[in-house]
């Protein structure tokens, strides 16, 4: 593989990754200014646009009141008390064993043994489920990058092993809830926002796992 070829393939992982992050940190806690910062960001912006999400958030002139709106729209959304939309896979991804539906289901516990089987560690100050949708994307931003580092090393059995992760993550985790999970934020939210970044989300885990078989190719051609 050419060196130009191989920016491009490590350049698509750091883009892979950054995108998880960013949807992660939206999921992760109510919207801070930091965050509305990442999204005004050259990369952030691109990817929305190309995903058909134009945010209008920024003509409000109040910021605080703007913040103020979205912390009451995500408390509403995902914390309740009232009813709300429980953003863990447990809860929407239905298994054919039945451990479903409820916390700390069978998908909590095969996140948490997937996750640590990675190598990974949850940090310090998390005190949540292992199948919080933020962990699961942070969990994906790692691999990712992981993968990115793999490859600018040329490391073909580390960006292989990166890869085949991924996609066992996507195909048994991110595909069999989100995109379910997104439906149901995109019927209930008030506020654009968190319908918009439901959408995105929703595209973006679609056109992860309908790609993820080409990602391994170019890796499996190297190592053997």
């Amino acid at each position: 593989m050419n060196e130009e070829k191989l920016d491009e393939k490590a350049q698509g992982a750091r883009m892979r990754s950054n995108i998880y992050g960013f949807l992660s940190s939206m999921f992760r806690e109510e919207i801070t200014a930091e965050h509305l910062q990442q999204i005004k960001s050259p990369v952030i912006k691109e990817v929305l646009s190309e995903m058909g999400v134009q945010y209008d958030i920024f003509s409000q002139k109040d910021q605080d009141q703007l913040l103020e709106d979205l912390a009451v729209e995500y408390a509403r959304l995902f914390l309740g008390p009232d009813k709300h939309i429980s953003p863990h896979e447990s809860i929407h991804h239905k298994r054919d064993d039945g451990d479903w539906g409820m916390h700390w289901g069978g998908s909590t516990v095969d996140v948490k043994k997937f996750i640590e089987t990675a190598g990974l560690e949850y940090k310090q100050e998390y005190s949540g489920m292992p199948d919080h949708i933020s962990v699961e994307l942070e969990f994906m931003k790692e691999a990712a990058s992981r993968e990115a580092q793999a490859i600018e090393e040329k490391d073909w059995e580390g960006a292989l092993y990166c890869q085949k992760m991924e996609k066992k993550f996507i195909c048994d985790h991110l595909i069999k809830w989100i995109p379910a999970f997104c439906d149901k934020i995109i019927s209930q939210s008030k506020i654009s926002f968190y319908g918009d970044l439901a959408e995105v989300t929703k595209k973006f885990i679609t056109l992860e796992y309908k790609e993820i078989n080409n990602c391994t190719s170019e890796a499996e051609r190297q190592v053997h």
